[in-house]
Parts: C-alpha cells; sequence; structure tokens
C-alpha cells in the first residue's frame, strides 16, 4: 500500500470499532485514540524519558496527556506551534502551575515562550503518528510537517542522528510495513496503552532539511525557514 491508502485504512479502521477520541472523525489527523493517557504513563518507565531533561513533543490532541506528564515530571517542553506557522514553544516547568492547562496549544501559547531552538538541546522526540511499522516505519497525516520539525531541529543542532524518536499510538496502527522516503523520520520506539516495543532500527534519519524539496511559498507561510535558509 501506498502511505495515502495506509492512512485511509487506519482512519477508517479507528472509527469503526471506536477508538478514537475527540476530535473526531480521524481522518486527516494525528489520531487521539482511547488509552493514550495510558500510553503516555507507560512511556515514562522509558530510560530514555527517564533521563531527558527537555522533550520536543508534537501539539496533536493524541500526545496530550505526553506533554502534560513531561511538564508535571520537571521537563522542559518544546512544541511546534500549528503548521509551524509560529516556529516553536518553550514551556519551563518551573514557571508553569497548571500543568495539563500549559500542554494544550492554546495553553502553550500562554504559558510558553517562542524559541528559535538554536542553542537547544533535546533529549528526546515524541512523535505523532498516524501508521507504524516495528521497523521503525512512520506516517503522519499527510502534510509533512513532523518530518520538517526534526529537519529543523537538526539544521539548528538542537538533535543529531543518536536522538531518540517515540512516538504512541493504539495498536491498530501498527502495519507490517511503512514505505520511506529520504525525508521521512523514522522512530525507535512504539509506545501503546500495553507495551513498549523497540524498532529494528531500519531507516536512517534525515540528516537536515533537503531544500529542494520544499515548495517555493513555504518561506512565506513558516518565517523560521526563511530565517534558516538566510543562516
Amino acid at each position: 500500500m501506498d502511505k495515502q491508502a495506509l492512512r485511509e485504512r487506519v482512519w477508517q479502521k479507528l472509527d469503526a470499532r471506536g477508538i478514537t477520541t475527540f476530535p473526531k472523525p480521524a481522518r486527516g489527523r494525528i489520531p487521539n485514540f482511547v488509552g493514550s493517557r495510558t500510553a503516555a504513563t507507560l512511556l515514562r518507565s522509558l530510560p530514555t524519558y527517564a533521563q531527558a531533561r527537555t522533550i520536543f513533543v508534537n501539539p496533536d490532541a493524541a500526545q496530550l496527556a505526553v506533554r502534560e506528564l513531561a511538564l508535571r515530571d520537571g521537563k522542559r517542553l518544546i512544541m511546534a506551534t500549528p503548521r509551524l506557522r509560529e516556529g516553536f514553544i518553550l514551556l519551563d516547568p518551573m514557571e508553569i502551575k497548571d500543568a495539563k492547562g500549559a500542554a494544550s496549544i492554546r495553553g502553550a501559547f500562554k504559558h510558553g515562550k517562542k524559541t528559535s531552538v538554536y542553542g537547544v538541546k533535546v533529549d528526546l522526540i515524541v512523535e505523532g503518528s498516524v501508521v507504524v511499522d516495528r521497523k521503525g516505519g512512520r506516517v503522519g497525516k499527510g502534510g509533512g510537517f513532523g518530518d520538517l520539525e526534526f529537519a529543523i531541529l537538526r539544521e539548528t543542532g538542537a538533535i543529531t542522528d543518536k536522538t531518540p524518536i517515540v512516538t504512541t499510538v493504539h495498536p491498530l496502527q501498527i502495519v507490517d510495513e511503512v514505505p520511506m522516503s529520504e525525508h521521512d523520520v523514522p522512530v525507535d520506539f512504539i509506545v501503546t496503552p500495553d507495551r513498549i516495543i523497540e524498532t529494528t532500527h531500519a531507516h536512517p534519519k534525515p540528516s537536515g532539511i533537503i531544500w529542494e524539496l520544499l515548495p517555493s511559498d513555504v518561506f512565506k507561510r513558516m518565517p523560521i525557514l526563511a530565517e534558516l535558509r538566510r543562516k
């Protein structure tokens, strides 16, 4: 199956089986699944999570509990703004009293500070996914933002190819094989509500932004990319 066919199959299956929670339907989204908080809690048992001081987490609802628990655990949190229109937001747990409120997109804008991520060291990345496989293949919702966020973090030196990448998903989101391209970001660990799977790390991680793949209007929509290109 190609990527879109995989997405459509998983979105349909999640909705049909009542696995999707707000916002619904799953189609076009990183699906917020039943058990997402349980998966976030299990994630905390990973040594890479325990050792991390700064965690990058996507802004989708499926990882809301990951963001909340990270703040409660005293970890600095970096979030991408929706569609990267306003770059990244840094949340410092020492300055936040309402971890649950700050973990939402609206709360992050209220309690966090915009950051260029230059000079920041990210110890762990948590990605949202629509489909994953045990080799580490991953597919997002189709906008390419997760891959671009990773590439920007590489370009700024915030991460390396050794920085671990985790995703939290429902078991129905795991398939036999996901087709991967050179710009696609694989995952090292898959966390479901009842287990942690270390992938076989079959795919290399992109070394940065592949500029020739970006549409010409992206620099107007994402000023952070225009800044990176100038540098």
